[in-house]
């Protein structure tokens, strides 16, 4: 078990609308604001979407560069960008997003049915994005949807080798409506598939809406970190919508001192994960 707490924040993601979430930041002013609060309450990693013009998901090359290089000069946070976008996006744009140069970028390790979509993520498509981190130096964060996906990710390390790093990092993304629930149970389960992984895996765990608090806690109970933010629930308790990522990172951070494994700085989680 670790002595500290991994904490991400995940501000935007591709699947609400400003119009429906007016507190959801979408512009590069708004994110940076998000950023630089925070890191300040205790944030270490940012995992990004970007939107355009009109606040829609889009992956395009120089929004992307531009949000990189400007939360690098205005925060300390490890920059993680997501490869995943909208589950709409081909394959060879979120390639590209590797153009960028981010810190990190997820690796989602399968197909998953994404509410009434299909996340669409084929073995060919996820070893390619595997080894061009690799030759990049661009560290991964393994996104899990469901158990399967381990052994995928355990077949992918046999074959084709560690991240840059060295370091394998995982991220459980838990209570997607056609992935593996937001319980405790499940955490378990694929805490336990982890050990067949590396030595040294780590990981953090996203519990999607109501599902927050159980993943929250049954990840701090068992040596796990946490990605928390606006991109995987907008109701902070039910019937009380969220004011601000602001708000869910505070409580993230809350919750980790209660469990004495206080937040990790950036420094010492770019030390956690190899960097």
């Amino acid at each position: 078990m670790t002595t500290g707490t991994l904490i991400t924040v995940a501000p935007t993601g591709a699947e609400s609308a400003k119009a429906e979430v007016p507190a959801l930041p979408v512009t590069l002013d708004e994110l940076l604001l998000t950023a630089k609060e925070c890191e300040a309450l205790g944030a270490a990693v940012i995992h990004v979407h970007i939107r355009d013009d009109e606040a829609k998901p889009t992956l395009d090359p120089a929004r992307l560069r531009d949000t990189v290089t400007a939360v690098r000069e205005s925060t300390g946070l490890i920059v993680q960008l997501s490869t995943g976008g909208a589950v709409t996006d081909p394959e060879a744009a979120r390639l590209a997003v590797l153009d960028a140069g981010p810190d990190m970028a997820s690796c989602t390790m399968g197909t998953v049915n994404f509410g009434n979509d299909v996340f669409l993520n084929r073995w060919e498509f996820v070893v390619d994005l595997h080894t061009r981190m690799q030759e990049r130096g661009v560290v991964p964060e393994y996104e899990i949807f469901d158990l399967g996906h381990l052994t995928a990710l355990q077949r992918l390390l046999g074959k084709y080798g560690l991240p840059a790093g060295g370091h394998v990092h995982v991220d459980f993304v838990m209570g997607v409506p056609g992935g593996m629930p937001g319980t405790a149970e499940a955490l378990v389960a694929c805490r336990q598939a982890v050990r067949d992984l590396p030595e040294g895996t780590t990981f953090s765990a996203t519990g999607i809406g109501r599902s927050t608090i159980p993943v929250m806690l049954s990840a701090l109970a068992t040596g796990g970190h946490l990605r928390v933010g606006m991109e995987d629930t907008v109701t902070y308790a039910k019937g009380q919508p969220v004011e601000s990522n602001m708000q869910l990172v505070a409580r993230a951070v809350a919750a980790a001192h209660l469990a004495q494994r206080p937040p990790l700085t950036p420094t010492e989680a770019r030390r956690l994960l190899g960097m």
